[in-house]
């Protein structure tokens, strides 16, 4: 009887997904790793995926390389800029500065926002004293009074006596000066360091100096000569590259 009833009893087909616990899988979702390999299409996206990024690190290298460039490019426009209006190297001609400065000497030197002072190395083109530049020593600018004690070999700025380490000699060479003699605004007193070997304010020949013919202010030595005082060979000193004071 029971086997009839069995029989009887209609059969529904199960749809996949309706057994007791299974879930249904959103279509377009890969398995998860217990359950087998990925849906079809993923690797695809993957691929796709890793394309792009391949593409992307490409492009970031370049333009970071393209930054780099305009970076040097931009530097070096910059150099040669300053390089033609406001610094220069300079050739030292003669013994006048000496032992400050040798004759060939290879000096830079700036006029970028200068303003004379005492204690400075300039160089200057004067009209009065032919076509070379003069390399000197700022002793006094507008405003200030020089006298010079020859016998002393002292140098006064506004009565005070100058202390002038880097001189070779005491200033004992007198030329045509007469003191004391107070600077005019805009001009300037020259001395060369090699007192009693340099042709400076002291003379008529260049007397005060405007400060308008400044070339530029000596920041350095870039290349030190390999002759002395009297022009003789002496060994290269590289001891003396560097600033200047």
């Amino acid at each position: 009887m029971s086997d009839e009833l069995e029989k009887n009893v209609p059969t529904t087909p199960v749809e996949p997904g309706d057994a007791p616990g299974a879930e249904e899988t959103p279509e377009g979702e890969g398995r998860d790793a217990s359950g087998g390999g990925p849906e079809p299409g993923n690797g695809r996206e993957r691929s796709r995926q890793e394309g792009d990024s391949g593409r992307g690190k490409g492009s970031g290298a370049k333009m970071e390389l393209y930054d780099w460039v305009q970076c040097i490019v931009g530097a070096l426009v910059l150099g040669i800029i300053i390089f033609m209006f406001g610094v220069r190297v300079v050739n030292v001609k003669g013994s006048s500065m000496y032992p400050t400065l040798h004759t060939q000497d290879k000096i830079l030197t700036t006029n970028l926002f200068y303003t004379p002072k005492p204690g400075d190395i300039v160089v200057v083109q004067t009209n009065t004293y032919g076509p070379e530049p003069l390399v000197k020593r700022v002793i006094a600018v507008g405003g200030q009074t020089v006298d010079i004690d020859f016998d002393a070999g002292v140098v006064y700025v506004d009565g005070e006596a100058q202390d002038e380490p880097y001189v070779n000699s005491p200033t004992t060479q007198r030329e045509d000066f007469v003191g004391p003699v107070t600077i005019p605004e805009g001009s300037m007193f020259l001395m060369g360091d090699n007192r009693n070997r340099s042709s400076d304010s002291r003379s008529s020949d260049i007397g005060l100096v405007d400060e308008r013919c400044v070339i530029g202010k000596v920041l350095m030595i870039v290349f030190p000569s390999n002759l002395g005082e009297y022009y003789e060979p002496v060994k290269r000193e590289l001891s003396r590259l560097g600033s200047v004071y």
